[in-house]
């Protein structure tokens, strides 16, 4: 199977859309992006990218933009698996179903009291292949849960390298905030 010209083309795709400057318009166009090649019905993603992990979800680089401003990365959700409460580190970012079916519960900051951060639940989507959202600072928490009963793909585009975020790990009367380095899976 030839995958290159599939890749090549949302390449291709994404550079012209992250030439949009404005945060909204960019995001519009990588997800207008996203969605084409997915719902092309093509698979262009190596078979090495599609691995599960047994112990946590999976995080590879797919490309990273020699200009930096975007970096698109392969996730592979393992039955069971899932982020805890999260930001983006102040990043925008656009999330596509590649396949199987994701859980994305979107959350609002509500503030905080201390070192507790009190958020609210905004809304519950199910996503399946194709499917795509956006996050845009301010508004950029969430979390991710493979919905399926077998191994679940996702695309997602940062605007930029995103090396660490923060978790928001469920105390008694809100979240303690902790942030994570975050890694490519090998």
């Amino acid at each position: 199977m030839n995958q290159q010209p599939k890749l090549q083309e949302l390449i291709q795709l994404l550079d012209e859309a992250v030439t949009i400057q404005e945060t909204t318009g960019c995001c519009h166009a990588v997800k207008s992006a996203l969605e084409h090649i997915v719902l092309s019905g093509k698979d262009f993603i190596d078979d090495s990218f599609l691995v599960p992990e047994t112990d946590r979800y999976a995080r590879r680089l797919l490309h990273e933009d020699p200009q930096g401003r975007y970096v698109a990365m392969v996730m592979v959700w393992n039955v069971n698996q899932g982020t805890f409460l999260h930001d983006h580190a102040g990043k925008w970012c656009v999330e596509c179903v590649y396949r199987g079916s994701i859980k994305v519960v979107s959350y609002s900051h509500e503030g905080s009291d201390g070192d507790l951060y009190q958020f609210k639940q905004e809304t519950t989507i199910y996503a399946g292949p194709g499917d795509a959202g956006a996050l845009i600072p301010p508004f950029e928490y969430h979390t991710l849960e493979n919905a399926s009963t077998a191994p679940t793909v996702t695309l997602h585009v940062y605007g930029g390298e995103m090396d660490w975020c923060n978790v928001f790990v469920p105390s008694e009367n809100g979240y303690r905030m902790e942030r994570r380095q975050l890694a490519y899976t090998s």
